[in-house]
């Protein structure tokens, strides 16, 4: 250790003079004044039979205990042979590198930088502006990869996670999730952002296969069905939105979104904006009667509002929300009818205790397979194909067809909705349904 010869106050106290000078601590260390001013601390050694000087930073910036550190450094360095100031080089050189790592690292992408850009400039152009994806990342990604950098993340990272999701029994969410996480990447390498998809080689099937539905109600079911909905203790407006499903052949997101504005009693239609249908094309439904009575229903429980100061105003959507002031979730008619046919399984929080009142002898069904239901039993009633692919508000894929065959079928498809509602209502009045098809037959003929 070196001999304590110097302490602050000296050192402090110490002035410069007409030439520079050296104050000793002892052992080779000195603190050196100049004729400016300034101070610094050398350590004076030999090496190799050589006298030499290692500098060892400003007074100003070094404490008298760090210049003391830093000499007894230089002095196992010497009995290590090893020359101090070949060691002190490599320090700084070593520093040097971790500085510019550091600095490489803060100015890498990470994921959730590359998250907000891909979400920013692409996820919303999306119709709910990229709200599903972001729930998802929110939930599964950027918890766990989010400060990552974006090009540091492994396929083993992303595996993991997706194995996560799949143990909770969500293999389509893996699925999805999955392919959001690759369109991401995707996004990334397209603009230079980074170079390697962690995701490359990994497949969706694997995690997730998607099982394209096929499920249509019988005439039976749809008479079941209607004998059930008084005693499943659904809110009365997701009853008559599941006949209006039926009879429009809708989405149920679209019924959901649905404006009292864009619905015509007296010309019995209803326009289903670009906005709000899943193609972004709008669309225009000509109701039957029995859809138009569906509307009438809706209207009268929903038509007003009643406001926090008790005043009743008009409402604006056909499906409000508990409050009123938008439209009611768009996965709240899906979880009403899938709470009604869980079986034995314990109901969860909040959610209906009536777990048998909608099944059916076919088996498990959703909302969305009433469209698929009302567009067979179209095809059934004699409407051409086209006519119905019109109804379902489908866009034409073939694009020489798109472009020169312009004939919009308004004629055809009020038909086809017309025979939709007059066999649904037929169903569900307990009429003989096969006199009305073959009604319905001679009409066309004739």
């Amino acid at each position: 250790m070196a001999t304590d010869l110097l302490n602050d106050r000296q050192l402090k106290l110490a002035k410069p003079a007409e030439k520079e000078y050296l104050l000793a601590d002892g052992q080779g260390l000195f603190l050196r004044i100049r004729p400016s001013g300034a101070k610094d601390w050398l350590f004076v050694y030999t090496f190799a039979a050589k006298r030499r000087k290692l500098g060892l930073g400003s007074f100003d910036g070094v404490s008298l205990a760090t210049a003391r550190a830093e000499a007894d450094k230089a002095r196992d360095s010497i009995a290590r042979q090893i020359d101090p100031q070949l060691s002190q080089l490599q320090r700084v050189a070593d520093q040097a590198a971790k500085r510019e790592a550091l600095k490489a690292r803060k100015e890498r992408l990470s994921v959730n930088e590359l998250f907000g850009k891909w979400e920013q400039l692409a996820l919303s152009a999306r119709k709910d502006k990229g709200a599903e994806v972001r729930r998802s990342f929110d939930k599964d990604v950027l918890p766990t990869l989010g400060d990552n950098a974006a090009e540091d993340v492994r396929r083993v990272d992303v595996a993991r996670i997706l194995d996560n999701v799949v143990s909770r029994d969500a293999r389509i969410v893996a699925r999805n999730l999955l392919g959001d996480i690759r369109q991401m990447y995707g996004f990334g390498i397209a603009r230079g952002l980074l170079e390697i998809d962690p995701t490359s080689h990994m497949k969706r099937d694997d995690y997730g296969r998607k099982v394209e539905r096929e499920r249509v109600l019988t005439d039976a079911e749809l008479k079941a069905l209607a004998n059930a909905l008084p005693s499943a203790h659904m809110a009365k407006t997701a009853e008559l939105a599941i006949w209006l499903q039926l009879a429009t052949c809708c989405r149920v997101g679209e019924l959901s979104q649905a404006k009292w504005a864009d619905v015509d009693m007296k010309a019995q239609t209803w326009r289903i904006p670009a906005g709000v249908a899943k193609n972004a094309h709008e669309h225009a439904i000509t109701l039957s009667d029995f859809a138009l009575a569906q509307f009438k229903a809706l209207h009268g429980l929903t038509a007003t509002t009643v406001t926090v100061d008790g005043e009743t105003i008009p409402c604006e959507w056909v499906m409000p929300a508990r409050k009123g002031e938008t439209h009611v979730d768009l996965k709240s008619l899906t979880k009403q009818v899938g709470d009604r046919q869980r079986g034995d399984k314990d109901a969860m929080s909040n959610r209906s205790s009536h777990g048998k009142a909608l099944i059916l002898s076919g088996g498990r069904w959703t909302p969305h397979d009433l469209r698929r239901t009302g567009a067979t039993m179209m095809v059934e009633l004699g409407a051409l194909p086209e006519v119905v692919e019109r109804c379902l508000n489908h866009r034409e894929q073939n694009r020489v067809k798109r472009i020169y065959q312009r004939h919009d079928y308004k004629k055809e498809m009020a038909a086809a909705w017309k025979l939709l509602g007059e066999r649904v209502d037929a169903l569900l009045t307990a009429k003989d349904a096969a006199k009305v098809v073959a009604l319905q037959t001679r009409k066309r003929r004739a």
